[in-house]
């Protein structure tokens, strides 16, 4: 008799562990695609474009406006922008989008603005 019992006993319980996990792995692959879709309309509402600029100038507002100016005369194709950040003014140039894009400009920058560097921004 207590052989039968294991005989039934066991697989019962190996069935009843199975289904368990089984409901509880289906469970937590519905909570994982949930997240997955609303990770993903997240991001199409809250995208980060991330953007390169060139650093002129970093300093008091007078200079960094002169600086605008000569910077606008020398390079029109460049957008440029002042942008306060207590307690110091700065130049901004361009909005490029690769790394690359950037060094290449910087490069010609470079030429009459030393001290020029390149920014990494979200927006």
């Amino acid at each position: 008799m207590n052989k039968l019992s294991i005989k039934i006993i066991l697989p019962l319980f190996f069935t009843i562990f199975l289904s368990i996990t089984n409901l509880y792995s289906q469970s937590e692959n519905e909570k994982i695609n949930t997240l997955i879709e609303q990770k993903k309309a997240f991001n199409k509402t809250n995208k980060n474009i991330i953007v390169f600029k060139i650093q002129l100038y970093n300093g008091n507002e007078t200079q960094a406006y002169a600086v605008k100016r000569n910077f606008e005369a020398d390079f029109p194709e460049y957008r440029t922008k002042i942008i306060y950040k207590t307690p110091e003014w700065k130049t901004h140039a361009g909005n490029f989008r690769t790394r690359l894009e950037a060094d290449r400009a910087l490069n010609a920058v470079k030429l009459k603005y030393a001290g020029a560097l390149v920014l990494e921004e979200k927006i």
